[in-house]
């Protein structure tokens, strides 16, 4: 083993939804580390600052717009990411969205869009994918972006939670059903990350740097979170490239937190004034 295990060099990865935070800090990292990046993204203006960030790395990229719930364009986006590249060693299902609500104040209409966008996404381009890694003979990565709340509960988000509990199993199957050809198949599950959906910036253009947490949320994430801040991109970034390279190349069906600590926590909380930890908050502000 050594340094040149983590490279990625002239490999070709997909990542969805890669516009924006985590699968745009992803696809910046996969690039860094030598492979040329497939950018699938439904914002074209999102899309073209992620293709910036990957040749600013000296790699090629290739912009595909695509609606990731519709599961005919996910099939023709790495179509044509075949076609042009050639190859394809590296899919990351990074996709994915939420809007809180009660489940019984969500519609029929609201669960399915939350499946197909959050679940069938993943099926589809991993479906599509993996003939694809298995034909070229050299084996894969396959890295699937859940959450921490696939982990736990998720009062306000159950469709959702759910999907992700989802996507945590498939992995573990796929896995398995995968390995005879060298495909490894790997989740990460990220709690608290600085991301412009977590600023509420849904839609256009990302400031950077991103607007700081409102109000006493950084307070509340120093005693949420063992290590003290919240997430960034690069950490889930890091994890994605560990887990695409020969690094990992005996790492299969495990679904790797990126949370700080938060779930080995389990609700304990830092003492305002750091010393000791209490099972539960005695402040309804921690997170607010």
């Amino acid at each position: 083993m050594g340094p040149s295990d983590i490279l990625l060099t002239d490999q070709v990865a997909i990542v969805t939804g890669s516009g924006a935070g985590i699968g745009q800090g992803i696809a910046a990292g996969l690039a860094a580390f030598g492979a040329d990046v497939v950018v699938a993204e439904i914002d074209p203006e999102r899309a073209k600052v992620t293709a910036a960030l990957v040749e600013s790395h000296g790699r090629r990229s290739m912009i595909v717009p695509t609606d990731m719930s519709d599961t005919g364009q996910i099939r023709s986006m790495v179509d044509e990411a075949h076609r042009h590249f050639g190859r394809l060693d590296v899919l990351v299902n990074n996709v994915g969205g939420v809007r809180k609500a009660r489940f019984l104040d969500q519609s029929e209409r609201s669960w399915r869009r939350h499946i197909d966008l959050n679940l069938v996404s993943m099926f589809a381009a991993t479906a599509a994918a993996s003939p694809i890694m298995i034909t070229g003979g050299r084996g894969g990565s396959i890295v699937n972006v859940a959450s921490i709340e696939a982990l736990r509960a998720a009062p306000d988000f159950a469709v959702y939670a759910a999907c992700k509990a989802a996507m945590t199993n498939f992995t573990s199957t796929m896995a398995l059903e995968l390995a005879e050809h060298g495909i490894r198949v790997n989740a990460l599950a990220p709690d608290i990350v600085a991301t412009p959906g977590i600023r509420g910036i849904l839609k256009g253009p990302v400031p950077s740097p991103l607007p700081p947490p409102p109000g006493r949320s950084s307070e509340g994430v120093s005693r949420y979170v063992p290590l003290q801040r919240e997430g960034s991109v690069d950490d889930c970034a890091g994890a994605a490239v560990f887990l695409s390279s020969s690094m990992a190349r005996y790492v299969t069906g495990v679904t790797l937190s990126i949370d700080g600590g938060t779930r080995a926590s389990a609700g304990w909380t830092r003492q305002p004034d750091g010393r000791g930890w209490h099972l539960f908050s005695e402040h309804e502000d921690v997170l607010s």
